[in-house]
């Protein structure tokens, strides 16, 4: 089973969206849209607040 781990070749701000986007193999700029796009939908606080406990919790990637 792979584990969700910050990303350090995708990384934007804190390479969260890189890390997802290397978990399901998918493009991190989809992934960024989808994310600003729940920004939208939902509001920013809520979204932001959740990206932000994300970074605290998520380990960053090892070098592999």
């Amino acid at each position: 089973m792979e584990r969700l781990y910050r990303s350090r070749r995708e990384k934007k701000i804190a390479g969260l969206c890189g890390g997802i986007a290397e978990l399901i193999d998918a493009d991190p700029t989809l992934i960024r849209l989808g994310l600003l796009l729940l920004c939208f939908v939902t509001g920013v606080f809520p979204v932001v607040l959740t990206y932000l406990i994300a970074w605290m919790i998520v380990p960053i990637e090892e070098y592999r």
